[in-house]
């Protein structure tokens, strides 16, 4: 199977934050913000495996700034790390301001999907070569986040984390 660069599953969703989807602070529902992260993700994640996707986990939410009434929202998403039948995806969602039109980061998360068949079972998916250096980090963490959920899952014995003990071993 040949690999995949990040480039080929970007997926960028451009929205306006309406009345009906917003809080009594008039700024956009969490989970508003969640189905458009998951939205991006899917395509993203289908792009890369060209196969169906189903979301498995949502391993990461930050909201780090509120997103008000009336903001154009951008939400990117692109493969960060493909596994043997899963992906990563790392999604930074972006607030443009009315006035200047300066784009600032909100929020960002990391979803992973599963790539299945049409019975539902899991499939192999390409690997991905990252080529950027937020690609190569945002790759390397991956694994890390994997082994972590792993270990905190009982999947996986904590001296098998490799990459986990790295982390310590390296500040040592």
């Amino acid at each position: 199977m040949q690999a995949k660069h990040p480039q080929e599953s970007r997926t960028t969703l451009t929205d306006l934050v309406l009345p009906s989807e917003t809080n009594p602070l008039n700024n956009l529902f969490g989970g508003e913000l969640l189905a458009r992260m998951d939205r991006a993700a899917s395509i993203a994640a289908r792009r890369h495996s060209r196969r169906i996707v189903v979301t498995a986990s949502v391993n990461h939410v930050a909201f780090n700034k509120a997103v008000p009434l009336g903001s154009v929202v951008t939400v990117e998403a692109a493969v960060s790390r493909a596994f043997k039948s899963s992906m990563e995806i790392f999604i930074d969602v972006w607030v443009e301001d009315r006035e200047s039109g300066n784009r600032t980061k909100a929020n960002e998360a990391i979803y992973t999907f599963v790539a299945v068949d049409e019975t539902g079972s899991p499939v192999r998916v390409p690997p991905l070569e990252p080529e950027t250096e937020l690609e190569k980090q945002r790759y390397d963490a991956a694994l890390r986040r994997k082994q972590l959920s792993l270990v905190l899952a009982g999947k996986m014995k904590p001296q098998d984390a490799t990459e986990l003990k790295a982390l310590f071993e390296d500040s040592k």
